[in-house]
């Protein structure tokens, strides 16, 4: 029997809700079983029936035996038939809001504040689905994942249809697509913005890595359209892998969109807007090469949407700031500091390149790298940290449940160069870095941006590099 003949049959009967965690099954639910990374669903079959499921949906590799009054139903893919039956119990919700997606390794947060932006100085109604929260009109949600699972994410949708949400722009990440988080979402278009090594401890390659990406655009039908980075050599491939029209951006004269003549410096950035309709002057206070790449997409993605020329180039002068994205921090000593979320070696290399040359002093740079995740980026971190700073304080970032002290000597080995310190504590690291800068220096606090909490062990605790940044500011009365 196909999903969607499934997913009719159990809706016949009356459900009050879907979930694949048994301790949040009620009554009259439908439990999924899914097999998880760490966990297998199916092995809390037993529970979710005591809880009160009333439909049991798992795969094949469940014995069948008398369930007493409870509907038993196999699939050949668990994460599909949840995708589906939360699409369809939500009543489709992505039919009702265009829905947006954003995929690949850095600039998707951004991008995002950026079709916001332009949406709504065009006075549609917005929504956005990301790495630092999901919020739409009044609701502001704490983002656990950049893209959450099928059930909250279509249950976030179905609130934008009864707040009469017009678009909804969702970073779409490749844990997500290769999770099947949004199989049930009918995307009207997407974008690409770049792929370099990022989630190997996950994807294993770089190509398993792309492949995740790709089925973005792999599932737009020929109505919607794809914006694609022509700078990036996997944009070709996806160009032959999507039945989408395309509409191209990048730096190159291939491409469909592009920006010319660009001035960079410490207060923003200037430079002419390109587009088949016409060329815009742009003046932003986005810094950097990576912030014209991303302005680049979200006006190609607004061009072929058809909104006026006029109105992509309000809104992106009008646009500030991006969360823990090259944020500025005051300071009144004649150096600059900057809060930035760059926790890959690509991301390390956008920001320290832009930032190289925009001043005639020294770039020092706090980071550390992550626990449980992609170790194999470690050294090439520290390597391009060390290459492109003239200072590095190596530090913790959230070490979670590894050894603080494995993490930094991962970093070290991919350093060749003396122009570094270790000091764990994040605190005494961000000081250290403001109490050596001199005027005309820059201090990048790199790898949490926005985030407000560092995780050591089992251990959450309240942390935030601005507030920080702004309190050791104070006590060393600058």
């Amino acid at each position: 029997m196909r999903i969607k003949d499934i997913i009719r049959l159990i809706l016949l009967h009356k459900i009050n809700g879907i979930s694949c965690d048994s301790k949040a099954v009620k009554e009259g639910f439908v439990f999924v079983g899914i097999k998880g990374v760490k966990e297998d669903g199916s092995k809390f079959i037993d529970e979710a029936i005591s809880q009160g499921a009333k439909f049991i949906v798992c795969d094949s590799r469940f014995k069948r035996r008398d369930l007493k009054n409870i509907s038993l139903v196999k699939v050949r893919d668990t994460r599909l038939a949840i995708a589906r039956l939360a699409s369809e119990f939500y009543g489709n919700p992505s039919k009702k809001v265009k829905a947006i997606g954003i995929t690949g390794t850095n600039g998707k947060t951004t991008v995002t504040y950026l079709l916001e932006a332009i949406l709504k100085e065009s006075g549609f109604r917005t929504a956005v689905i990301g790495t630092i929260n999901y919020r739409f009109k009044n609701t502001i949600l704490p983002a656990k994942n950049t893209t959450p699972g099928p059930l909250q994410l279509q249950s976030l949708l179905s609130g934008m249809v009864k707040e009469k949400i017009d678009y909804a722009a969702i970073e779409v990440s490749s844990h997500a697509l290769v999770q099947g988080r949004v199989l049930g979402i009918d995307f009207r278009s997407a974008i690409f913005t770049n792929l370099s090594s990022d989630h190997l401890d996950y994807h294993k390659t770089i190509r398993k890595y792309f492949l995740a990406k790709s089925k973005l655009f792999i599932g737009l039908s020929p109505k919607s359209f794809a914006v694609l980075n022509y700078d990036d050599k996997y944009s070709r491939l996806l160009k032959k892998l999507t039945k989408a029209r395309i509409i191209t951006y990048g730096l190159g004269a291939k491409s469909q969109v592009r920006a010319k003549n660009i001035k960079y410096g410490l207060k923003g950035t200037e430079f002419l807007l390109n587009l088949p309709q016409g060329v815009i002057k742009i003046k932003t206070v986005l810094i950097g090469k990576h912030n014209v790449y991303d302005i680049l997409a979200a006006s190609a993605w607004a061009y072929q949407e058809g909104i006026d020329l006029k109105v992509i180039k309000n809104a992106i002068e009008r646009f500030s700031l991006v969360p823990g994205r090259l944020e500025r921090i005051n300071c009144q000593k004649g150096f600059s500091v900057f809060v930035d979320y760059a926790h890959t070696e690509d991301a390390l290399k956008n920001v320290l390149t832009s930032l190289r040359g925009l001043s005639p002093g020294k770039i020092i740079t706090v980071f550390g790298c992550g626990g449980e995740r992609d170790r194999l980026k470690r050294p090439k971190m520290g390597k391009v940290v060390t290459e492109l700073s003239d200072f590095a304080i190596i530090t913790n970032d959230n070490p979670r449940s590894e050894k603080p002290e494995a993490i930094i000597k991962d970093i070290k080995r991919g350093i060749r160069k003396d122009n570094y310190s270790v000091i764990p504590d994040r605190k005494a690291a961000i000081m250290d870095s403001l109490s050596m800068a001199g005027k005309g220096d820059i201090v990048v606090i790199v790898g949490k941006g926005h985030e407000n909490y560092q995780i050591l062990g089992n251990n959450t605790a309240h942390f935030d590099d601005r507030e920080e940044v702004k309190l050791c500011l104070k006590s060393l009365n600058y």
